[in-house]
């Protein structure tokens, strides 16, 4: 594999039991690169082993007052020269051709999860520690698996140098054989030692990227609370942390660096002593002790690998071991049997029991935007519920968990246990569509059935018609999408930044994340993008949360025309919105609890009027004390997010700033 066939067509399945073992099947997987080097490696080890041989030949043929010896030395030098060059160059091209193909086919890896797990990764891993695994980490793994070559073709040009020299010369050869392994493994007691203390500058490292991440994320809430010094303050003391670790494992590898340079000098001083005892004894030439001094002078820089690959293999075992965690995660414990025919039908959850009829605009309301939002993952098949301390039921979701096989599972509560159900429970079942579970769909056609719009879509840098050119199923176009989104502003405001003379707003190009771009104009090119690809069921959470009144009624209407006779859903608590919508859905506690049109809910459900309405204490009374209702029918829906201006929520600062400690 060379750098120009980058990315590989696939980049395999991974051996995920272990970071060791991860190491191992990469190393594996590029067997052919690995062997490849390994040649140029004791190319070069060879010729470098062979020039104490021709530099002792030469003293020799000075000694003897031999021209034609000298001479043929001196080619002999040339020559050796001549290959190490060659040897040099082609080891130091194809063990970083194995560094950057081993560091693509991880992050191969590691986007292939991000797409299969969407947002249920983060919810499982930190997101500081993807960071660290997609970057540091993937540069440290390569790392190692580009000094396996190398470290390789050392231990066999020392073996061959060290048999060379008792053949050659038995006398001095023999101490050379015996002080190498000596030298080789004398710094293996400190092995042990040093790994702990990478493996915990690692962990510190890891923890302070994370923090870092989460309070750069959470940036505007922290100033809002006024936040900003106490977590300034948590950074610094992690970044301390960090400092000392590495000073201490700085030390260690000092001392194993000062031991392999001491020691080496020993072996040399011996032989130095011993072979000028026995040249003055007549039973050795001059030429020869020259020659098996350099050769001895020469193995330093073999021992030398043996130093690299123990501290790559430490400081990459960990960023394996990461790296194992992210890839050993699975979307569902449930094997695909079915064919990548699209399903149609209604949407149902069975866990909350939301239901939303095919080709209608299903609205649903929630009182709580984290929970309603984990819920609009588990609708597109990205995630599931769990129950967390204190909850009610199925609905309380909260983090995902692992099952034992890696799976990414949400394990409920019993219902009114307000307990997490213990480890090993089944998963909850799937979402239905049509009838069939998502989870038992194809990944590529379970999201061309369902296509889920976040909270907070993301632009990705581009023209425009990069941003609308997406699969979709041909049937709606740009200029509708467009229209229906109310972004006739968006294009006047690109027509007016095109650099192009005809003023194309298709051409114009947006900036990473749409920051030239409002927040209400990114969320309707966001929506527009997702319109365009006209999926069987559409999930918007909060659609219009960054729009003013009249552009969100608008905005409303367009959806509803343009998805007429589509399944919609739209997490909201607009009342502009809900009154557009053909069926509306009120989920508390978990549970889907009352549905029906918009104006009936707000007259006789209660719990509906305190979220749409913003009243408070309505949703928390005892039931003898809340107004009566129609009773609830059997097809309510699940817990659902409100928008951005989220109801029945108070300005606590000490509230607040737990919550955003607790995330970080």
């Amino acid at each position: 594999m060379q750098i120009r066939d980058l990315p590989y067509s696939d980049p395999g399945e991974p051996d995920v039991r272990s970071g060791p073992r991860f190491l191992l099947w990469l190393g594996l997987s590029q067997l052919r690169g690995q062997l490849r080097c390994l040649g140029w490696g004791l190319l070069h080890q060879g010729a470098v082993a062979g020039l104490p041989l021709a530099v002792g030949f030469a003293v020799q043929a000075v000694i003897d007052r031999s021209g034609r010896s000298l001479a043929l030395a001196g080619a002999l030098i040339v020559g050796l020269g001549v290959l190490i060059a060659l040897g040099d160059t082609m080891l130091h091209r194809t063990a970083v051709t194995n560094w950057i193909t081993a560091a693509a086919r991880v992050q191969q890896l590691l986007a292939r999860k991000t797409a299969e797990l969407g947002s249920a990764l983060t919810r499982r891993v930190a997101a500081g520690e993807v960071v660290a695994v997609s970057t540091g980490d993937v540069e440290k793994i390569g790392w190692f698996i580009e000094a396996l070559s190398r470290f390789a073709a050392a231990a066999l040009a020392l073996v061959l140098i060290c048999t060379g020299l008792v053949l050659y010369l038995p006398s001095l050869g023999v101490l050379v054989a015996i002080a190498v392994p000596v030298l080789a493994l004398a710094v293996l007691p400190l092995l042990p030692r040093a790994t702990r203390r990478a493996d915990l500058q690692r962990e510190k490292a890891g923890r302070a990227t994370e923090l870092a991440s989460d309070t750069v994320a959470g940036l505007r809430v922290l100033r809002g609370i006024g936040g900003e010094e106490l977590f300034l303050g948590r950074y610094r003391r992690a970044s301390q942390e960090v400092r000392e670790a590495a000073v201490r494992s700085a030390r260690m590898w000092a001392l194993i660096s000062a031991v392999q340079v001491f020691l080496p000098g020993v072996l040399l001083i011996s032989l130095v002593w011993y072979g000028a005892t026995l040249a003055q004894d007549g039973r050795i030439e001059i030429g020869q002790l020259v020659t098996v001094y350099s050769a001895a002078t020469l193995l330093l820089l073999p021992l030398r690998h043996f130093e690299e690959i123990a501290m790559a293999y430490s400081f990459s075992r960990p960023s394996a071991q990461r790296a194992v965690r992210v890839l050993s995660l699975r979307r569902s414990a449930r094997p695909a049997g079915l064919g990548p025919v699209v399903p149609e039908g209604d949407l149902y959850d069975p866990v909350t029991g939301l239901l939303a009829p095919q080709g209608l605009f299903t609205a649903v309301v929630c009182g709580d935007p984290d929970e309603a939002g984990r819920l609009a993952d588990r609708l597109g098949g990205h995630a599931e519920p769990v129950a967390q301390p204190g909850g009610t039921g199925p609905g309380d979701a909260g983090p995902c968990d692992t099952g034992p096989d890696g799976t990414v599972t949400d394990a409920p509560a019993t219902e009114g246990s307000g307990t997490s159900a213990v480890d090993g429970a089944p998963p909850l079942p799937s979402v239905l569509l049509g009838g069939v579970p998502l989870d038992d769909l194809p990944l590529g056609t379970a999201r061309a059935a369902v296509l889920v719009q976040d909270k907070d879509p993301v632009l990705l840098s581009g023209t425009l018609r990069d941003l609308l050119d997406v699969p979709s199923s041909g049937i709606v176009s740009a200029d509708q999408a467009l229209a229906a989104a109310q972004c006739a502003d968006v294009l006047d405001a690109l027509t007016r930044a095109s650099a192009g003379a005809d003023g194309d707003p298709m051409d114009t190009r947006i900036t990473e994340r749409g920051r030239s771009l409002s927040g209400g104009q990114r969320q309707r090119l966001a929506l527009a993008r997702s319109l365009i690809t006209d999926p069987e069921a559409l999930v918007l959470d909060e659609p219009t949360s960054a729009v003013d009144s009249h552009t969100e009624a608008r905005v409303a209407a367009g959806i509803g025309q343009l998805r007429k006779g589509r399944t919609t859903v739209a997490f909201s608590s607009s009342p502009l919105l809900l009154d557009l919508a053909d069926r509306v859905v009120l989920v508390h506690g978990g549970r889907a609890v009352a549905a029906g049109a918009h104006r009936a809910l707000l007259r006789d459900e209660p719990r509906y009027r305190a979220v749409v309405t913003r009243e408070t204490g309505v949703e928390d009374a005892p039931p003898s004390q809340r107004t009566p209702s129609r009773p609830e029918p059997a097809d309510a829906s699940p817990p659902d997010r409100t928008s951005g201006r989220t109801p029945g929520r108070t300005d606590n600062t000490a509230g607040a700033a737990e919550e955003v400690e607790e995330k970080a």
